[in-house]
């Protein structure tokens, strides 16, 4: 089987995946270490977490679908309501599929 070297599907192209976000608490933790997180969103999610900005924003060329599975998110939105970010507040895992719906734009 091919590697898959992004998550992000071609235009037209649809992916599915399923995301488990930890606690927003966990990254204040004082054992968390940021770049191993990094280097493990880099390896799990290919070009999606290439967009992700420090601060958890992002903006995706993709129309997606989301179906919470297990827990509560909130999502911010920026002007323009496309840049976005996740925020788990809850203390527990939150777990969520998307149906990505490739599309134009600038990523």
């Amino acid at each position: 089987m091919p590697k898959v070297t992004s998550l992000l599907p071609a235009l037209g192209g649809t992916r599915f995946i399923v995301l488990t976000f930890p606690p927003d608490t966990a990254m204040a933790d004082p054992a968390f270490d940021p770049v191993a997180f990094d280097r493990e969103q880099r390896a799990d999610s290919p070009g999606i977490a290439d967009l992700v900005e420090p601060d958890g924003m992002h903006t995706t060329p993709t129309v997606d679908y989301g179906i919470v599975l297990q827990g509560e998110i909130v999502l911010e939105l920026d002007v323009g309501s496309t840049r976005h970010g996740w925020r788990n507040r809850s203390g527990q895992p939150f777990t969520m599929a998307f149906v990505l719906v490739g599309a134009e734009g600038d990523g």
